[in-house]
């Protein structure tokens, strides 16, 4: 059994866990100086999501606000950045993320930046949660 979280099954789920893992992949190629532009064809490199539905994400994405069209692909806007930003810290955080064996993995903390943020709040030493 592997601890790596995997796309959820309902919808509204997927697409909120695209939402971040496309965010975040852009800010991170954005950082290296890899480029300021994806493609569904990019994403599908990076992310293992499937061209044909990365557009579908991709498309939400800018109608959200997250992501301005280009004539070739899709840029981070001011808001996609800062959400970005956002994921790419979490994603390395120590502190927003749970250790091994301290919560299950069907935790609220593992999808929600807002539980994460409790979790990590009462293991803090000193914690009375």
């Amino acid at each position: 059994m592997t601890d790596e979280l995997h796309p959820p099954k309902s919808e509204s789920l997927r697409a909120l866990y695209w939402r971040g893992e496309i965010l975040q992949v852009m800010y991170w190629l954005r950082g290296e100086g890899l480029g300021d532009e994806v493609d569904a064809a990019l994403l599908e490199r990076f992310l293992g999501v499937d061209a044909d539905h990365g557009i579908g994400y991709l498309d939400q994405l800018v109608a959200e606000g997250y992501l301005d069209r280009l004539p070739n692909g899709f840029a981070l806007s001011e808001e996609g950045l800062r959400e970005g930003k956002t994921e790419f810290a979490l994603s390395f955080a120590d502190l927003t993320r749970p250790a091994h064996g301290e919560c299950s993995a069907d935790c609220w903390c593992h999808v929600s930046i807002e539980e994460a943020l409790v979790c990590a709040a009462e293991r803090r030493p000193g914690s009375t949660g």
